[in-house]
């Protein structure tokens, strides 16, 4: 049996995460049945790898992941970052205090750079429950004391997205700014992106964009889509992501990504 693509490339939350950050035994068995044919199988998140690791164990997956919204590979089989890319400081700051004299004070958490590296929450940010504990610091100096793979912010009025816009058009060309899902609007490298990340690891394989179909359901996958050569967008997915989409499957709930993959296998 052959496959279509060479590459497949999942996106982690809302996407191959059920609701409640499981895999189904369908979406399991749809990727084990690709990789059999051939296909190489990358998770493309924006976790950093201290968020994205206990998932890749309880996988069983040993191949090469894309964390940190692309700032970092990682190989899971080894547990060893191969490339990490951190955030200019002194850039972000400068950045993040043309946001505030935009639209006023926001609230701040950061991700430390490396295999270990804490998320540190500062006043008033609002935290998701997740598989590490975040340090809560109230001295803002903390948060820049070592080097940092990105910065989220959050503001006491403007929502995901109308957060997400003010900062893209205040921060001009130092840095980037996404947003990665519900709550998580985030200032990264300028530049970065899921594709920068996703075309190194694919590298590293000898695949090409050509090559690749990719699944998601934010708009920092956007650039990924771009890059790949078929983008599939989740039913659950927000509008910006499937208004690039060429295919919108079901949602992360009801297995969106192994139904275009049985499909693929059924007609290769």
């Amino acid at each position: 049996m052959t496959f279509p693509y060479k590459l497949v490339a999942t996106d982690l939350d809302g996407t191959l995460l059920r609701d409640d950050e499981t895999v189904s035994a369908r979406t399991r068995e749809a990727l084990a049945a690709v990789t059999a044919a051939g296909a190489a199988h990358i998770i493309v998140t924006g976790r950093a790898v201290p968020w994205t690791r206990h998932v890749l164990d309880d996988l069983g997956y040993d191949g090469l992941a894309v964390c940190g919204q692309g700032a970092q590979v990682y190989h899971a089989g080894e547990h060893r970052l191969l490339t990490s890319l951190t955030l200019d400081r002194q850039l972000a700051g400068l950045a993040l205090s043309k946001v505030e004299a935009e639209i006023g004070p926001l609230a701040l958490a950061a991700s430390r750079d490396g295999l270990d590296g804490e998320v540190l929450v500062g006043p008033g940010y609002r935290v998701q429950e997740g598989p590490r504990p975040a340090v809560f610091v109230q001295d803002p100096a903390e948060m820049w004391a070592a080097p940092l793979n990105k910065v989220y912010i959050q503001h006491p009025d403007l929502d995901d997205d109308a957060l997400a816009r003010a900062a893209r058009a205040a921060v001009g060309n130092l840095v980037d700014v996404v947003m990665a899902g519900p709550g998580v609007v985030e200032i990264l490298p300028l530049g970065l992106s899921k594709a920068t990340g996703l075309s190194l690891a694919a590298r590293r394989l000898g695949v090409k964009a050509a090559d690749t179909i990719a699944f998601g359901d934010m708009p920092n996958d956007i650039p990924m889509f771009a890059w790949a050569e078929h983008g599939v967008a989740m039913a659950n997915a927000h509008e910006d992501l499937k208004a690039v989409a060429q295919e919108i499957t079901a949602s992360n709930e009801d297995d969106g990504i192994a139904v275009v993959l049985e499909q693929l296998l059924r007609e290769s």
